[in-house]
């Protein structure tokens, strides 16, 4: 470009050279030359300009393919990166209460631990024994402490092991393998509940007062080893299975009970909220192995173990149960109730049918929903956590339970409780449980100076942890 000029400038000198003589005459000769001087220096000028320019450009693109061979370089080392990455174990790590490992094919685990801690005081009519009041009174306890793990494997297995050392003995609690059959189908092996009601099938995380009601507690409703079927449908769920006992009960080669455990609920929506209809079907037979069934419930609270009302059975054979369900779910509000018929079959004697029930409503003074899934109460998680800068979730209850133990002779008691209860839950996995109740019995094998009606209180406290 350079030399272009420069020839350029020379042909322009001639030119003008040539041109003078004919079209300037002498005087003009030396303006001209000034001018053509002047333009020279332009011209050097112009060309200094143009080197400078060609030497920054050369700068500029030695820059521009440094740049572009870092690029190149920082693309390849990513590259690299990622196929190190791809080639990592692919393990996620969730936080739900614990640490949930999953990793590739189905592979899961996460531990799973809960603590209740209970303080309980139950009156009773001061007509009782000293022994008597010696259940009774002011305890402290532990009324569970479950350590275990729970996860998945490849081919939709599925798996479950929790223990209770809450007494200072380890007691098998869930001790199961699961498979999935289909979409709402789940095969269930091993330690179980055996398709209960309501409010047995509920989670006692998740329980509106402390302890379920007196049916439940009375009529053995306890985990047992089994094979059961589940389907989980959207509007239906449906659970059938065949059990034999207890893993302790288990351990005695003379104990050959077996039973047969059904439920059904239908869940449609209703009025924005979940109407729950149900019932339960259950067949056991003792098998000579358990000549004597007892049934008895505490006075509402774990910590008393007085028992107002009980009846022990001899001769019995076979227990038949048979339990009725409903509820109503919606937003805050929640309406429950259940009964349940116990009949024992006995050699030479006239069958007795037991029964109880309660009623109950609640609801949440927050703005939180009361949970329900696959036909069962659920955690209750606050909007506005202690961990988001609020108060939780603040739930009041009010219940009527009772349980009726007299029939074809035996004479085991009624007992019927009015309770309130209160519950605060600041976070997902914490909660606390304020519980009293007044309690009447009428006819109690348990007299107070020779009489058998009379009335107890009882108030009770909760601290709840678990992931």
């Amino acid at each position: 470009m350079r030399n272009n000029l420069r020839v350029s400038a020379i042909a322009l000198a001639v030119s003008a050279g040539w041109t003078l003589p004919t079209q300037a005459s002498a005087a003009d000769a030396a303006s001209v030359q000034q001018e053509l001087a002047a333009m020279r220096a332009q011209m050097q000028a112009m060309a200094r300009r143009i080197d400078s320019l060609e030497a920054e450009l050369a700068a500029a693109n030695a820059k521009a393919a440094a740049a572009d061979q870092n690029a190149q370089a920082a693309a390849q080392a990513a590259t690299a990166a990622q196929q190190a990455a791809d080639k990592a174990s692919p393990v996620q790590i969730a936080w739900k209460g614990a640490p949930e490992l999953k990793g590739a094919n189905g592979w899961s685990f996460k531990p799973r631990a809960r603590m209740q801690l209970d303080i309980d005081s139950v009156n009773g009519p001061s007509g009782l024994s000293s022994s008597q009041q010696a259940h009774l009174g002011t305890s402290v306890e532990f009324r569970r402490i479950y350590l275990g793990f729970d996860g998945t494997m490849p081919g939709g297995f599925g798996y479950r092991a929790e223990i209770n050392v809450a007494d200072s003995n380890v007691v098998i609690n869930d001790m199961y393998l699961t498979y999935k059959a289909g979409k709402d189908m789940t095969l269930i092996l091993g330690n179980q509940k055996p398709n209960w009601g309501l409010e047995e099938m509920t989670s006692d995380l998740f329980t509106s007062f402390q302890e379920r009601s007196g049916f439940s507690q009375a009529f053995g409703f306890e985990r047992r080893v089994g094979f059961n079927m589940l389907y989980d449908g959207k509007t239906v769920a449906a659970q059938l299975g065949v059990f034999a006992d207890d893993p302790n009960s288990l351990g005695s080669d003379t104990d050959k009970s077996w039973s047969v455990d059904g439920r059904l609920v239908a869940m449609p929506k209703l009025g924005g909220g979940t109407l729950h209809l149900g019932g339960s079907a259950h067949w056991r037979d003792l098998n000579a192995s358990i000549p004597t069934v007892t049934y008895q419930t505490r006075p509402l609270l774990h910590g008393a173990d007085l028992r107002f009302v009980s009846a022990a059975i001899a001769g019995a054979t076979r227990e038949r149960g048979l339990g009725l369900e409903a509820a109503y779910i919606k937003g805050r509000f929640h309406a429950t109730a259940e009964r349940f018929w116990q009949t024992v079959r006995r050699t030479g004697f006239q069958d007795p049918t037991f029964d109880g029930g309660y009623a109950e409503v609640g609801y949440l003074l927050t703005d939180d929903q009361t949970a329900y899934k696959g036909g069962m109460y659920d955690r209750i998680r606050p909007k506005n956590g202690f961990d988001k800068g609020g108060i939780g979730a603040i739930q009041v209850n009010a219940r009527y339970d009772w349980l009726d133990l007299a029939d074809a002779g035996i004479a085991g008691g009624r007992q019927q409780t009015a309770g309130i209860s209160a519950l605060w839950v600041p976070m997902d996995y914490v909660r606390f449980i304020l519980d009293y109740g007044h309690i009447w019995v009428k006819d109690s094998p348990v007299t107070a100076n020779g009489d058998g009606n009379y009335g107890a209180d009882a108030f009770g406290m909760r601290a709840q942890l678990d992931f």
